[in-house]
């Protein structure tokens, strides 16, 4: 079975259900919960039937730039779905559904390198699922601060109807925030330590700046943590400590893959 069909499916499915969102939001009405998670989750299957046909290759894994961020954006498609029924993060999906679907098409254009089956051991399979759950976690987290940076910005300026009205309340945001970070950090946690255990050299010459900028990721949100803990961090410096993080995180991880794939890889061509 081909990649083709259930990417067109995903990408139809995420436009219609984002066109429904922006749709809702416009008319200063809340979306339908039942409808969106259903129609989201739909979106997934076929997301995750997309990745599946496009990763396992005749002769190994292709877990190219594009591929990676299309496994990322549905892990966290699947995970905000999962959260939806009990916490208001739903409208995360006005950010990732048209995001979802250009990346699903660029993984469905673009080649990517092909891994040998036997390069891949269990352990190294622990880690690479652990690091995607991590991405995933904090990239939420990222978009929920970017959610909340507005609408800090918009009671500042007094703006506080209109679309805003849509959101929960500023208190219940944060607090969503942290929950969020705090499982992110976790899960990170996780990532770097396995990496430690199953990787032979996780300093080696390909590795090391993916190491270090993990590890500094890791040291941003335990700052903002601790901030948080001792010192009632809220509101800029929440939102500043969650982004920075999530920019050395993402740059340790897709700005390498970014360099070797798509430029050095070109140049050389």
């Amino acid at each position: 079975m081909s990649s083709f069909a259930p990417s067109i499916a995903a990408v139809f499915l995420y436009l219609v259900s984002g066109g429904y969102i922006s749709l809702q939001i416009a008319k200063l009405k809340n979306v339908q919960k039942s409808w969106l998670i259903t129609a989201c989750c739909l979106a997934v299957i076929a997301h995750a039937l997309s990745i599946y046909h496009l990763v396992f290759a005749e002769d190994g894994y292709r877990l190219g730039f594009f591929v990676a961020l299309s496994l990322i954006t549905c892990v966290v498609n699947f995970l905000i779905a999962v959260s939806g029924l009990r916490l208001p993060i739903l409208n995360l999906f006005v950010f990732l559904f048209p995001f979802s679907a250009c990346v699903i098409i660029a993984a469905l254009l673009a080649e990517g390198p092909v891994t040998p089956f036997n390069n891949i051991p269990h352990g190294l399979f622990i880690h690479i699922s652990l690091s995607v759950l991590a991405y995933s976690l904090l990239m939420i987290a990222a978009l929920q601060a970017i959610l909340l940076a507005w609408q800090n910005h918009q009671l500042r300026n007094k703006h506080a109807t209109g679309r805003i009205r849509l959101l929960p309340p500023l208190q219940t945001m944060e607090t969503l925030l942290f929950d969020i970070v705090w499982a992110g950090e976790i899960t990170l946690t996780l990532s770097i330590v396995s990496g430690f255990i199953f990787l032979e050299d996780m300093f080696a010459q390909s590795l090391v700046h993916k190491t270090i900028l993990s590890i500094f990721a890791w040291l941003l949100y335990a700052t903002l943590l601790w901030g948080r803990h001792v010192r009632g961090w809220r509101g800029n410096s929440a939102i500043r400590w969650t982004l920075s993080g999530f920019c050395s995180l993402m740059v340790a991880y897709f700005g390498s893959k970014l360099v070797i794939e798509l430029i050095l890889h070109r140049s050389t061509l």
